[in-house]
C-alpha cells in the first residue's frame, strides 16, 4: 500500500460498510481508501488521537468481514488497538493512518503508518507495571511483525493467518 491510493469513488465501495463513510459529528473527515490494485486492501486516514483506536477496529472488523476471515477479527482487533496506541502515544504529526490487506493465504496484514523514524521495541515488564505489553500482545497473536523506514516515518505491521 502506498499513500497515493485513490480516493474510493461512490460505487468502488460498495463491499465497504456505510458506517464507514463520514459521519456530520466527525470533527476529522473519514479517508477510507480502496486500494485500486494488487491485493484487496482497506486504509483510513485518521487523527493521531486515542480516540481513532476505535474507528481503527470498526475498519478492521469490517475489511475482515467483507473477506470472510472473520476468524482473525479478535486478533487483527487487538492488534490494531495496539499499533494505534502506540503511534498516539509516541509518534509526531496530527494524523496516522491504518491499512489492512488481504493476502492470498487466507491471511490478513494489519499496517499503522505514523510520522515517527524511531521503531518500537519490545519491552520486558514487570507484574505490577500497567504499561508496555502491546507489542508483547502483537507478537503473541500475529504470525510475524515489524517494521519499514518511509521517508517521512514508518509503518509498523502484523501478518495472522486463518489456521489450516
Amino acid at each position: 500500500m502506498n499513500d497515493k491510493m485513490p480516493r474510493a469513488e461512490p460505487g468502488a465501495t460498495a463491499d465497504l460498510p456505510r458506517s464507514l463513510a463520514p459521519c456530520e459529528p466527525c470533527a476529522y473527515a473519514r479517508t477510507t481508501r480502496v486500494a485500486a490494485t494488487g491485493s484487496p486492501a482497506y486504509s483510513e486516514t485518521l487523527p493521531r488521537r486515542a480516540e481513532a483506536a476505535s474507528a481503527a477496529r470498526l475498519l478492521v472488523t469490517h475489511a475482515l468481514a467483507v473477506w470472510h476471515l472473520d476468524a482473525l477479527t479478535d486478533d487483527a482487533t487487538l492488534i490494531v488497538t495496539e499499533l494505534v496506541a502506540n503511534a498516539v502515544n509516541h509518534a509526531r504529526g496530527e494524523s496516522i493512518r491504518v491499512a489492512i490487506a488481504q493476502l492470498a493465504d487466507h491471511g490478513a496484514l494489519v499496517s499503522v503508518f505514523d510520522a515517527s523514524r524511531v521503531d518500537p521495541k519490545l519491552h520486558r515488564v514487570g507484574p505490577d507495571e500497567e504499561r508496555g505489553r502491546g507489542l508483547v500482545m502483537v507478537a503473541a497473536v500475529s504470525e510475524r511483525w515489524g517494521t519499514d523506514p518511509l521517508p517521512w516515518g514508518k509503518r509498523v505491521w502484523a501478518r495472522m493467518r486463518v489456521p489450516s
